[in-house]
């Protein structure tokens, strides 16, 4: 690791404190006003799933945060390539932010592809994670580089941290059964973890998610959640991470806050408080359509006697006259 000056990581720092590892090694927390992490890698190597990850966990953590994900083209390019770079960028706080920052104070690359992509983005002085395991010659060749960046000392200017996240996760998973193939896949779980101890971010939420995506594959699992759990001890117990990084929740107005999707944010907004009607939209999607009710704020509709909304009907004698049958039709 060149550099070990903590306060590039994120925002303005307070004074650190101490905190002791299993064997005896005294580790300093350093707490931050915020933080913008970027995750990057091929197209196939998980950022997204670990960046919705990370994100979700610091939404319950309490922080206040903002996202920005980015998407290779639809046609997948070939691995390794700049082309198939896939990016997730990460903005927390202790206070209320607007976006998701404009460069990143922690870059983690997958690969040397996600390296030169990403790099003219990481202000001098930011910390760089990198999978040692992938800056093969092979690798390197496919996006130019000439000599290995992670040796040739083209990377001073910035905090490297080298970590072989592909063979320890390997190494976390020999007992699993699974081939060496599947059990790559994992790395970005190790990754997470890691990312996951930095930042203290909560990790029951994280178990769960996994026990619940793969409960058809309980080896796969089982397999990504040793590798969280791995990567997690990895920077409790390793000497190259000798700083921890703390961002407290952000104050948040009380209220009543509901995770709504569809149809349904407008009219809850707009519904009045405490009026013991049912408020689902008419075209919110319900078992029976005979059974759909619709809001009282919804254009077109009024309550029932029962409190229930329904919607509002024409009679006959108020229809439009193209729409009343004419003598013809009816003889």
């Amino acid at each position: 690791m060149t550099g070990t000056n903590p306060t590039i990581a994120g925002g303005a720092p307070a004074p650190e404190t101490a905190s002791s590892a299993p064997g005896g090694l005294v580790k300093s927390v350093v707490a931050l006003d915020r933080v913008v992490i970027r995750l990057a890698g091929d197209s196939g190597d998980g950022m997204q799933l670990t960046g919705n990850r990370f994100t979700s966990e610091t939404a319950s953590f309490g922080n206040d945060l903002s996202t920005l994900p980015n998407f290779p083209a639809e046609i997948r390019a070939p691995t390794g390539t700049l082309p198939g770079v896939s990016s997730f960028q990460l903005h927390f706080a202790d206070h209320d932010i607007m976006t998701p920052g404009d460069a990143p104070d922690v870059l983690v690359a997958m690969n040397p592809a996600a390296l030169r992509a990403n790099l003219a983005d990481l202000p001098g002085g930011g910390l760089l994670i990198v999978d040692s395991d992938e800056f093969t010659p092979r690798n390197l060749a496919k996006v130019g580089y000439a000599t290995n960046p992670l040796e040739d000392g083209s990377l001073e200017g910035w905090q490297v941290v080298s970590v072989p996240l592909t063979s320890m996760t390997l190494d976390a998973l020999a007992d699993s059964g699974l081939g060496k193939k599947e059990a790559e896949r994992s790395k970005n779980m190790f990754t997470l973890g890691l990312l996951s101890w930095m930042y203290h971010r909560p990790t029951e939420g994280t178990i769960r998610f996994l026990e619940r995506q793969f409960r058809r594959k309980p080896e796969i699992a089982a397999a990504n959640i040793a590798a969280f759990r791995a990567g997690f001890n990895y920077g409790e117990t390793t000497e190259a991470f000798a700083v921890s990084y703390e961002v407290k929740p952000a104050p948040m107005a009380p209220g009543v806050y509901r995770n709504i999707s569809g149809t349904r944010p407008w009219p809850w907004a707009s519904s009045p408080r405490g009026s013991g009607r049912d408020f689902r939209c008419s075209s919110a999607p319900t078992r029976s359509p005979r059974r759909r009710t619709s809001c009282t704020s919804c254009p077109g509709t009024r309550p029932s006697a029962s409190g229930r909304s329904r919607p509002r009907t024409r009679s006959r004698a108020s229809a439009p006259r193209s729409a009343r049958p004419s003598a013809a039709r009816s003889a």
